[in-house]
């Protein structure tokens, strides 16, 4: 969950001007990146070898 502080920095960092869609997205970016994060530190990710047998799976 995202709190108000992690709001406020990314606002503050935004020109005068701009839009719903522009802040939208920088949001949905960095959900995305704290998830990911999360998932590195809890252990939730795919090793370089277990990425190459799934990518040689696509081409059989």
């Amino acid at each position: 969950m995202m709190t108000k502080s992690v709001l406020e920095e990314q606002i503050k960092d935004f020109p005068e001007e701009f839009s719903v869609d522009e802040l939208i997205e920088k949001l949905i970016l960095i959900k995305k990146i704290e998830s990911g994060n999360s998932q590195s530190i809890n252990g939730k990710v795919v090793t370089d070898s277990e990425l190459e047998n799934e990518i040689e799976t696509w081409f059989k």
